[in-house]
């Protein structure tokens, strides 16, 4: 528990801004009244949303009525307790396959979301895991099947892919084969990124699964929505129309690492209670973590960096 601690404290140093990374520089001094409205501030500029921010602000002004010497190192306790109790139930697994076949996960969302490395992160972690293949079904960005292979190369994970203008469908067809064939416990599909306000591009979301549903009335056994960090509160936007169109199962929250505007996926779990299933906490293969409330709670709040706690 300690490394996942010290990953997600690392990876979310900048979720809600140094601000409140360190609640405010203030873990060794008594906070007041004008510091809890800083916190409630700096919250709602890193998107956890009005229901999260006032809960979390009323738990440490109820305990700061009781005790005027609360120091921030206390209201930060706080405020991961509560962050972490809203996020009850959130942390989620990916579903398996029956009779033998891969379980599939369809990665979906937006340009610029993230999909494709973590596409190929992911197929990297399943990949100890009974094996798998990863199906390069983005055949409509020029530079997709490039960027996959040179992630599925980097990571010695099997590849399957098409022609750039290729169908989608037929590739993840070709994959899900390929995964069976080969025995894979696993296939992991990269979609196209498309507007989530575009209902042509969403239909052919609908074409791949009912593609997928040939092979296995079951596939895909997960529906995972791939969300950017970086967008804040749009990201619930993209969420909800995306759940509309695939039925979600979950989702991955990338960019955490490099923004403040992290609390978005608190939002998106209260709406929807879609189960988060990874972080992606910076560049590296292994910075896709499994999702953890409690770690990510207590790395918003800075508990688990290298502060005094005197």
């Amino acid at each position: 528990m300690f490394s996942v601690l010290k990953r997600f404290g690392e990876g979310l140093k900048k979720t809600a801004g140094e601000a409140l990374g360190g609640m405010l520089g203030l873990f060794r001094k008594k906070i007041d009244e004008n510091d809890i409205e800083l916190i409630e501030e700096t919250l709602f500029g890193a998107d956890f949303g009005y229901d999260t921010a006032v809960e979390i602000c009323d738990a440490i002004r109820r305990e700061y009525s009781k005790n005027r010497e609360l120091r921030g190192r206390d209201a930060a306790e706080i405020g991961a307790a509560v962050l972490e109790k809203i996020l009850e139930g959130s942390e989620g697994d990916l579903k398996q396959a029956s009779d033998g076949n891969p379980g599939v996960v369809c990665l979906v969302g937006v340009n610029g979301a993230g999909k494709t490395t973590t596409a190929a992160k992911l197929a990297k972690i399943l990949d100890s895991d009974g094996g798998v293949v990863l199906g390069a079904c983005d055949t409509f960005r020029a530079a997709a099947n490039e960027q996959i292979r040179i992630w599925a190369e980097r990571l010695n994970v099997k590849l399957v892919e098409s022609r750039h203008g290729a169908d989608s469908a037929a590739t993840a067809w070709d994959a899900w084969q390929a995964a069976k064939a080969r025995g894979a416990k696993w296939l992991v599909l990269d979609t196209a990124g498309r507007l989530h306000t575009k209902e042509n591009l969403m239909n052919e979301l609908s074409k791949l699964r009912r593609v997928l549903e040939k092979n296995d009335p079951e596939a895909p056994q997960n529906s995972v929505i791939v969300v950017d960090a970086s967008l804040g509160s749009n990201s619930i936007e993209q969420a909800q129309a995306f759940h509309r169109a695939f039925k979600l199962t979950g989702m991955i929250v990338t960019k955490l690492d490099g923004t403040g505007r992290g609390g978005a996926l608190a939002g998106i779990y209260r709406k929807l209670k879609l189960p988060i299933l990874y972080a992606g906490l910076g560049e590296k293969a292994e910075d896709l973590q499994k999702f953890n409330a409690r770690a990510y709670a207590r790395g918003v709040f800075g508990l688990e960096r290298p502060y005094d706690k005197s």
